[in-house]
């Protein structure tokens, strides 16, 4: 990644017409950067740099909302989590030189910094598109809150697909609505590591309140229906469980 280049658009060119199809009728795109942060001085730059001039320039540009995050329960090293959205691809494709050409962020000191200050070590982005029954982000209540950030992966695409139609004509989303999980999107892998995986996101109000929403689904008679179904066995070969906390101004 050439630094200059700090928050640049995933180069998606070469995805082709299925993926294009995946965000038709109005779904969004979900781009989720991991920043592996540097230690000491420098541990705030990013930080301080997406509140000020990030965050803004990108809602000037039309991405948003834009949620920033920290790891509560997770990686140890210091971990910055941007979570970006897309109305469609266009704006994923073109969000490197519509960035630069803001006159705020284009000129700002961390976006032209050299090397050794450019405020974090290396960034590991996902895009995702947002699932056909929940295709736009909702954004929860400004409260005091927690999210839980979960990764499925499949051992391959057929799977995958599968574990995704789960959620969708198998009636997963509707269930978690319906025993009160509170879900913040949920999303289809198209770039990103660990491929085929689907990734999610719920809030809650703290880790006493995610267990008793989680209890309360888990012991529904739809839920329970649901994952005997036989042709849903054997979709998902690995779950990353991360509880993350907002920033101050985290726009999710």
């Amino acid at each position: 990644m050439r630094r200059r280049e700090f928050l640049a658009g995933v180069g998606v060119a070469g995805l082709g017409s299925a993926a294009l199809a995946a965000g038709g009728g109005g779904r969004e795109y979900l781009e989720l950067r991991r920043y592996r942060l540097h230690g000491g001085a420098k541990k705030n730059m990013l930080g301080n740099f997406m509140r000020d001039v990030g965050i803004p320039a990108m809602n000037r540009v039309g991405i948003g909302p834009v949620g920033v995050f920290t790891a509560k329960y997770g990686p140890s090293e210091p971990t910055l989590y941007v979570l970006m959205v897309h109305k469609n691809l266009e704006s994923v494709v073109t969000a490197a030189a519509r960035l630069l050409a803001d006159d705020k962020f284009g000129k700002s000191d961390l976006v032209n910094a050299s090397s050794g200050d450019v405020g974090y070590v290396r960034a590991e982005s996902s895009l995702m598109a947002a699932f056909k029954d929940m295709p736009k982000l909702e954004v929860p209540a400004k409260r005091p809150r927690i999210f839980e950030l979960r990764t499925y992966e499949s051992h391959g695409i057929k799977a995958g697909k599968k574990k995704v139609e789960m959620f969708n004509e198998g009636g997963e989303i509707a269930i978690f609505k319906k025993t009160g999980l509170n879900p913040v999107f949920f999303g289809e892998t198209i770039i990103g590591p660990m491929m085929p995986n689907l990734t999610y996101m719920l809030c809650f109000d703290d880790l006493a309140d995610r267990d008793k929403r989680w209890g309360v689904f888990g012991g529904s008679d739809g839920w329970k229906k649901l994952r005997s179904d036989p042709q849903y066995k054997d979709t998902v070969s690995s779950i990353t469980d991360i509880i993350l906390q907002p920033t101050g101004y985290s726009q999710i």
